[in-house]
């Protein structure tokens, strides 16, 4: 499933002025930023599952390349109509590079994924990072899968759940934030944010 999922991704392409309402910020994430502060000047940085780009175009406001992508249509046009930024359509599976990008963004995109391609997710993105590589990654806890009020398929995982995947894909974890935030369905739900280095 993942965000192959069209059910989801249809979500995202109806929901967009919503969606992009919920994410906008006047001030920039304190989590961006401490991410950001990681990546050398003119580091390249991977947005995946960018939906309208705003994490993007702070990175790189701030210096940064970035390569943003999502695998709805509507996200991506809305993106480049909004900031120019070259986002483009993509899905998680799409992702092939290796030894690519200085840092990974991926700011709960990846819990559309299902808990039988994490792995092959994680691996993969292990592979894109250069080596000391920055990888962000925020999920939603609990356990299971399940679609919410609006349609879109989740995946929800354990701390120590995703501390074992991030190993196993071979990373090195250095940071880990926990909170609780209300997203498009209306549901205040707990979320860990765990920064990892490509080892």
């Amino acid at each position: 499933m993942g965000m192959s999922d069209d059910q989801t991704i249809n979500v995202y392409d109806a929901q967009i002025d919503s969606y992009t309402d919920l994410v906008d910020q006047k001030e920039p994430d304190t989590h961006l930023l401490a991410f950001i502060s990681r990546i050398a000047p003119d580091g390249l940085v991977l947005d995946l599952g960018c939906g309208p780009a705003a994490d993007s175009s702070i990175m790189r406001d701030r210096g940064l390349r970035v390569d943003p992508v999502d695998a709805s249509a509507e996200m991506v046009r809305h993106a480049n109509e909004t900031y120019a930024i070259n986002a483009r359509q993509a899905t998680f599976a799409d992702i092939n590079e290796e030894q690519h990008y200085d840092g990974i963004w991926a700011s709960f995109s990846l819990l559309h994924a299902s808990a039988e391609e994490l792995p092959g997710l994680l691996a993969a993105l292990h592979r894109a990072l250069k080596p000391a590589g920055i990888f962000h990654l925020a999920m939603k806890t609990g356990n299971g899968a399940r679609r919410d009020k609006l349609g879109r398929y989740y995946s929800y995982y354990s701390e120590q759940q995703l501390q074992q995947y991030l190993t196993d894909a071979g990373f090195t974890i250095d940071a880990t934030v926990h909170g609780e935030a209300m997203g498009l369905a209306g549901d205040v739900e707990p979320w860990i944010i765990l920064t990892s280095v490509r080892t």
